[in-house]
């Protein structure tokens, strides 16, 4: 089984789990109860230039624990103050020893529109998303069938959220665009395997129309590669280690914009 096979299989267990704690008759009911978003995800990312997705993690299952004291909101702030465009925060438990709260709190904290980074498996954790703030929330193509996608995309409408529809490959495109995602998001980071392959963005651009966002995700580490990026046609990229590993986050994030 792989890592990603085993991230879905625990994020299912953990619905049930939040599902005996709270039916998903009252979790919507509370979900759609509050204010229909603005899709202030998607707009961060159509502004003009490259768009920087910074994310708020503790740790990765390929890199282990990358912030042993993570000061969320503190890193979050730091985020808003260096101009970043969104936010990414990682609620997945087990292998990247994030939480909702984490969310909930950083969403509050910030005027900046929020991501929540998890391996959605069920509609209720879209529900959950919105309860908790977020602004936005990943899709990943892998782990959906295109029933699937296409019911959370209308979902997500519903509520006002925006969706970052994650593909690794052509046939994922392919899947993306028939579902009707509007943001599609390019891993570069194999989540069969963890390794990466820096080229995949620039591959699968040419096969997204120039009306759908289109989202670089992993391995930009530097200016270079965010140039690359942009050059290549991306929207907006998400940065993660390379941030949450910088001391000074607005010197790192200043640094990348070179590509601006």
């Amino acid at each position: 089984m792989t890592i990603l096979e085993q991230l879905a299989d625990y994020a299912r267990v953990r619905v049930e789990r939040e599902k005996q704690k709270l039916p998903p008759e009252k979790l919507k009911e509370q979900a759609l109860a509050l204010p229909a978003g603005d899709f202030a995800f998607e707009r961060a990312l159509k502004k003009p230039g490259l768009s920087f997705i910074c994310e708020c993690k503790k740790a990765s299952p390929s890199k282990g624990i990358i912030s042993p004291d993570f000061p969320y909101l503190e890193t979050a702030r730091e985020y808003e103050s260096a101009g970043a465009d969104c936010i990414s925060v990682l609620t997945e438990p087990k292998w990247f020893l994030g939480d909702d709260r984490y969310l909930r709190e950083i969403a509050a904290a910030v005027t900046l529109p929020c991501l929540r980074k998890d391996f959605t498996v069920d509609e209720y954790m879209i529900y959950k998303a919105k309860t908790l703030g977020a602004a936005a929330v990943l899709l990943i193509c892998s782990i959906l069938t295109g029933a699937q996608l296409e019911s959370y995309l209308q979902i997500c409408d519903t509520l006002g959220l925006c969706a970052l529809v994650e593909a690794h490959d052509e046939k994922e495109i392919s899947l993306a665009l028939s579902a009707g995602a509007r943001i599609i998001g390019v891993n570069n980071r194999n989540l069969h395997d963890f390794s990466i392959d820096a080229e995949n963005s620039v591959r699968l651009r040419a096969l997204v129309p120039p009306q759908v966002l289109f989202v670089a995700e992993s391995g930009v580490k530097s200016a270079a590669d965010a140039a690359r990026l942009k050059n290549a046609g991306a929207d907006a990229v998400l940065v993660g280690e390379a941030l949450m590993r910088a001391a000074d986050k607005k010197a790192a994030l200043a640094a990348l914009r070179g590509a601006k």
